[in-house]
């Protein structure tokens, strides 16, 4: 009996450690942080994924350009149950840095619209604005909202590591609370709610004796948190950071590095 318990007691700390634990709670900052990037930032696997969607054909008064406030009418499948569209434009294309395999596009935020009509030309009021809308631009159903509390810190089945190929905001410096966009997604292994190491490449000096080029030992800078996947992409956020982290620098899975 005796030995039995001592099993269970030294089991029950391994068993505990392999269930996937809850990410601690969020911050206020953090959440908003997250929330206001997914505003005004998304990605869509194929560029056909934007070119079949719903499109603008022009703005109130046979205008072209729609503006806050402005009625516009669009053509394509929009749902009247559906009464939110985000309004949206092609952006950059994203390739593997090292296969070039396509990846999936950004699709840039050019504003929100509201279904009003339906008929062969959808009337939809125009709520908010990031710049003119143009005939052309295309409407997209909302996503649905990053809930926090749903993340789990749950290991990998396998290693994943990667690069940071795009900092969505135009920087070049990548800070606290700064998103970055990763060329890995779920197809990968990359779950919302996961940590990631950022590890920094050493850079190359050169020997003054002997004149040799000599790498310098990489060194973890910061820590991510993925907080939206697509299939062959995702959205981190930089929770730390002891030094400034930049497009190209390497992640991998926190659970391999800790």
């Amino acid at each position: 009996m005796r030995k039995s318990l001592l099993v269970l007691l030294l089991w029950a700390p391994l068993a505990m450690a392999l269930l996937p634990q809850p990410v601690q709670r969020l911050d206020q900052p953090t959440q908003q942080a997250i929330q206001r990037f997914l505003l005004h930032n998304r990605i869509l696997d194929s560029p056909q994924d934007l070119d079949n969607a719903p499109y603008i054909i022009a703005a109130d008064a046979g205008r072209v350009l729609g503006a806050n406030g402005e009625r516009v009418y669009a053509r394509g499948n929009l749902e009247p149950s559906q009464p939110h569209y985000g309004i949206f434009r092609r952006g950059k294309v994203y390739t593997d840095p090292q296969t070039q395999e396509l990846l999936g596009i950004n699709a840039d935020d050019i504003g929100t619209a509201q279904f009003v009509v339906a008929g062969d030309l959808t009337t939809l009021a125009v709520q908010r604005v990031t710049q003119e809308v143009r005939p052309g631009d295309r409407l997209l159903r909302a996503e649905s909202p990053v809930d926090p509390a749903t993340f789990s810190r749950k290991p990998s089945a396998a290693f994943v590591e990667g690069k940071i190929i795009d900092i969505p905001k135009g920087v070049t410096q990548i800070g606290v609370l700064d998103a970055v966009t990763l060329n890995k997604g779920r197809r990968d292994g990359l779950a919302e709610g996961q940590l990631l190491s950022v590890i920094k490449t050493g850079a190359t000096v050169r020997d003054t004796l002997t004149g040799a080029p000599v790498a310098l030992p990489d060194e973890r800078a910061g820590t991510l948190l993925v907080f939206r996947t697509y299939e062959k992409l995702s959205y981190g956020l930089v929770l730390s950071a002891s030094r400034p982290l930049a497009v190209m620098d390497r992640f991998e899975t926190a659970h391999q590095t800790q």
